[in-house]
């Protein structure tokens, strides 16, 4: 009898327990939420929605499938990637909801994440409109996750002053990293690949004779641990060409190249002297020379 009563004393508060931060998954639910346009790494098979929280519904037929909230926090942003949910909210929190079975499959707090979205500290913050801190938080929301799928599904936060990794699949950390001092990183120019996530970071140090101390630079951030830092000018701008490859443009001084995220490496020009040698060449390949004629 004693034993019984223990054990259903431990049932009754595992059924009672406090929700952990304030999860609420129903279906259908009571989001409250309004249409947002979703940045997708790959199709899924609901129409999301966000804010206050998140609700999935039925493309074809317009059905709520189910919603989501967590007690005392807006949902920013959500980017569908394969069979997950990724949601930035507004204090600082960004979860991994699975879409089939709208499961919870983690939460990571990030570090500063929740002062840059609502631009805490910033000169001119106390100026602005109460529509432009909510549409700044929905810009900054929408560029702080990045997400890659090699060598399996994992996903990027960023901040200014703090990068970090999670697998997909449970949320473990697999590495986070800071700029150097006098440093930056610009998440709002950053791009991802299927293997990949590239940051710019702009500097603003600068020696006693007023000359800046470092330039800009792109940090490739990889999930394999083999990362790679490119030169690069303060504005420089990166495009995804594909799953693999990206254009960096750098100004009409140094001009643009094509890098492969994969290999690590520009594409070397069919005319250069190093192409018989390069890594990556050009994606149509360079035009095999005819062969001598024989006289």
């Amino acid at each position: 009898m004693a034993v019984l009563l223990v054990l259903g004393a431990g049932a009754a508060a595992h059924a009672n327990r406090p929700v952990p931060f304030g999860d609420q998954v129903s279906a259908p639910g009571n989001a409250q939420a309004s249409p947002v346009v979703a940045q997708s790494a790959a199709p899924v098979v609901p129409d999301f929605r966000v804010g206050p929280g998140l609700e999935a519904y039925d493309p074809s037929s317009g059905a709520l499938l189910w919603s989501y909230r967590r007690d005392g926090a807006t949902a920013l942003h959500v980017t569908p990637f394969g069979q997950s949910a990724v949601v930035v909210w507004d204090d600082g929190m960004v979860t991994s909801v699975e879409i089939d079975n709208h499961q919870v499959r983690w939460h990571r707090s990030v570090p500063g994440l929740s002062d840059w979205l609502q631009g805490v500290g910033e000169p001119g913050a106390d100026q602005r409109t109460e529509a432009q801190r909510e549409q700044l938080e929905l810009q900054r929301a929408a560029a702080a996750v990045q997400v890659a799928s090699e060598p399996e599904p994992w996903v990027q936060v960023l901040t200014p002053g703090l990068t970090m990794g999670f697998r997909d699949r449970d949320g473990d950390l697999r590495f986070n990293a800071r700029p150097q001092d006098g440093c930056t990183y610009d998440p709002l120019r950053a791009v991802d690949t299927d293997i990949a996530v590239l940051v710019p970071r702009s500097c603003t140090a600068t020696t006693g004779a007023g000359h800046q101390l470092l330039p800009g630079s792109i940090t490739g951030f990889r999930l394999d641990g083999h990362g790679y830092v490119l030169n690069a000018g303060p504005k420089v701008k990166i495009t995804r060409l594909d799953a693999k490859r990206v254009q960096i443009d750098d100004g009409p001084l140094v001009g643009s190249r094509v890098f492969d995220t994969d290999q690590g490496a520009s594409a070397i020009p069919c005319d250069s002297p190093e192409a018989p040698f390069a890594a990556v060449k050009p994606q149509d390949g360079c035009p095999v020379a005819a062969p001598a004629a024989d006289h």
